[in-house]
């Protein structure tokens, strides 16, 4: 079947969506309308990648069987009360019904159902569209690199007994993606953490190569405490990889997921160690028990690090990037800051710094809300 320019059909947009909500690509979904990419691409963008709710009518609105009913009886000459007492309905309802719809001489059943349903089909002011105040909190938390998740709970906490000061994180996104409600600019999107301009259901897999390691010393050996997250110094770690193989190592320590960005000058064993040995030891003593690290060939002269150090290194089965669930959490939310295919040579410390003050004075779900610095603060002045 040929693709083609043309004006997508109801079935057409219901087919788009569901293949959208799985996970198909733009072209997938072209192939399979029979049209051009660029179509499909313009329903997505104009719903911000949202699926459109699917549409109902409530209980309290006729229905189309009620209308026919009501149809037949002025056809049979019957009296208003006597259709509403048979429906269950008000006579007013029906008056107002067939008023509407040109009188009882006129009255259809398919047209006037036909009318309504289009009629109900106005879209509801959004809740930050009706309060200002509300709005502009949301936007200045947004252009502070905070989530929609984060700032819904820091409303409900900011002001518990206010319900006019809640929104949700749904409605945040939708505001932000559906720019019809005119509330939140959209420019705001790109301090989101991956700063798509459309919502994409999550259909991705990625996988990284095991390299050779000798004397590695495997996770299932890490002491039960860092399993746990009972004791804070354990660190999981990685490196974040940008334009033409240059790269970073990022640190995260396990309890209170406090972050520590490392700039590298290459992705050599040696430079990788010698650069996590100066940062890691000048942390407090207590801060110093162990590192998780993945299958790396970066990580091959781990035992250095360790006699250096004092800090084990634990290595993840292979394929296993949940073992380091925290640095694997981590690093998505470094990609708002450091996109696919950036130069991280051209970026310093000072400035590696200051995207790691962002995310350690962030609150955290997982924290009940309160942020890595402000835990790891408290847990480090109660082990002295």
């Amino acid at each position: 079947m040929g693709r083609h320019y043309r004006r997508l059909t109801a079935a057409d947009r219901a087919v788009l969506w569901t293949r959208w909500q799985r996970g198909d690509t733009l072209l997938e979904i072209s192939q399979a309308l029979g049209t051009f990419k660029s179509n499909v691409w313009s329903e997505v963008q104009r719903r911000g990648g949202l699926v459109p709710p699917r549409r109902t009518r409530a209980p309290r609105v006729l229905q189309s069987a009620e209308r026919e009913e009501i149809s037949r009886g002025l056809a049979a000459g019957e009296s208003l009360r006597t259709i509403a007492r048979r429906l269950g309905r008000a006579p007013s309802t029906l008056s107002r019904e067939i008023r509407r719809h040109g009188g009882a001489r006129r009255y259809r059943a398919s047209p006037a159902d036909a009318a309504a349903w289009t009629r109900a089909r106005r879209p509801k002011v959004c809740k930050l569209a009706q309060h200002p105040a509300l709005c502009q909190r949301v936007a200045e938390a947004l252009a502070h690199d905070w989530s929609p998740e984060q700032i819904a709970q820091w409303l409900r906490m900011s002001a518990p007994d206010d319900p006019t000061q809640y929104v949700s994180p749904e409605t945040i996104y939708r505001t932000l993606y559906v720019q019809a409600r005119g509330a939140l600019k959209r420019e705001l999107v790109t301090h989101l953490r991956h700063g798509q301009h459309y919502r994409r259901p999550r259909a991705a897999h990625a996988g990284r190569g095991q390299g050779q390691l000798v004397g590695r010393v495997s996770i299932a050996e890490r002491p039960p405490a860092a399993d746990t997250r009972a004791v804070p110094g354990h660190w999981e770690g990685d490196l974040l990889i940008g334009q033409r193989g240059t790269q970073i190592a990022t640190l995260v320590e396990r309890q209170s997921r406090f972050v520590l960005l490392i700039r590298l000058a290459g992705a050599d064993s040696g430079t990788v160690v010698d650069a996590l040995t100066r940062h890691i030891t000048r942390l407090p003593h207590a801060l110093q028990q162990s590192l998780t690290w993945d299958q790396g060939k970066e990580m091959a002269q781990h035992q250095r690090f360790t006699v250096d150090t004092g800090i084990q290194v634990y290595f993840c089965d292979p394929h296993s990037p949940w073992q380091r669930g925290s640095n694997e959490n981590t690093n998505g939310l470094l990609r708002q800051y450091f996109p696919k295919g950036t130069d991280l040579r051209r970026v310093t410390q000072p400035q590696l710094d200051a995207v790691a003050l962002k995310l350690n004075t962030r609150p955290r779900k997982t924290l009940d809300w309160q942020t890595p610095a402000a835990v790891l603060a408290a847990t480090v002045a109660s082990t002295g």
